[in-house]
């Protein structure tokens, strides 16, 4: 097995669970903004203190970055704030296993931005599990039935889809930036390239967040810091999942990556049901079932 499959299965277990623990920030304590903001106050610390150990223990060297790293980092990190948005507002649209679903569209739109951007094809097989999988999104995108009937056009273009759509782009984006600012710096294996990008991210998302609640949500940055006890678990598992997403796309195409880590779907289904109490209808189940198909398709023919 390749290094970069368990590796990936670790990270979306670890943002599966990130994710949850953001949805009861946001019902229960802080704003869009400060449950966003929550995701990368304690990872950049963290994250910092893994490239100081790595370098001052001497098992590794710094890798020397350059202007094409910057402004790859720097645009991944500005449009996964804005994705992670997205996903924070998604969570009252739709229930939890829908809305993470929803983003999975990421996966199609990262083979094409990355094919765009970087020059990486993606194979047949590689094309085909993605088509699967975009066939299970397309079935979740219908809002939940209610008592007013709905015409074809208001079932397909809703809050729901949009914000799920949104979120997909910008992580594609964002999962091309970080592959290119990581496979930009001179020198290095993929752990210390990894560790490097993430630490540079962070810390820049977190001033970048910062600014923005000082000046539109005043009140929210102390909000997030009263609630440590649960804000500290989302950086932890932020920055662990993160990890293993940059250590991933380090060493493999950003759409294959992102094409496995759909496997979260199987823990947030789990999440969902056990800790949540939702429950998912069969065209849901059905969909979710084919982005699992298309998951085993990737593993198994790639």
């Amino acid at each position: 097995m390749e290094l970069w499959i368990p590796i990936t299965i670790f990270a979306a277990f670890m943002q599966n669970i990130r994710f949850m623990l953001q949805k009861h920030l946001k019902t229960t304590r802080l704003s869009t903004g400060g449950a966003t903001f929550s995701r990368f106050v304690f990872a950049a610390p963290l994250a910092m203190l893994l490239v100081l150990v790595l370098i001052i223990s001497g098992l590794r060297e710094m890798p020397g970055v350059n202007a094409r790293f910057f402004l790859f980092a720097m645009t991944g990190g500005v449009t996964q704030i804005l994705a992670t948005v997205c996903i924070v507002v998604l969570f009252a649209e739709r229930n939890f296993t829908v809305g993470i679903t929803l983003k999975k569209t990421e996966t199609m739109q990262t083979a094409i931005i990355a094919l765009i951007v970087l020059g990486e094809a993606v194979s047949l097989w590689g094309i085909i599990a993605i088509l699967i999988g975009l066939v299970g999104v397309i079935l979740l995108s219908d809002p939940p039935k209610t008592s007013v009937k709905l015409g074809t056009k208001a079932r397909l273009f809703n809050r729901a889809s949009g914000f799920g759509l949104a979120a997909g782009a910008l992580f594609g984006v964002s999962a091309t930036g970080y592959r290119g600012a990581s496979l930009a710096l001179d020198g290095g294996d993929f752990l210390i390239r990894a560790s490097v990008t993430l630490a540079f991210v962070t810390l820049f998302q977190t001033i970048a967040m910062a600014i923005w609640l000082q000046w539109r949500e005043v009140g929210q940055m102390t909000a997030v810091m009263r609630s440590w006890r649960v804000t500290m678990f989302v950086g932890l598992t932020g920055v662990l999942g993160s990890l293993g997403w940059f250590m991933a796309f380090t060493l493999q195409n950003a759409a294959y990556v992102k094409a496995l880590g759909q496997i979260e779907l199987v823990f947030t289904f789990l999440a969902s049901y056990f800790f949540f109490k939702e429950r998912s209808s069969n065209r849901e189940m059905l969909g979710i079932g084919l982005v699992i198909a298309s998951i085993l398709v990737l593993v198994m023919f790639l």
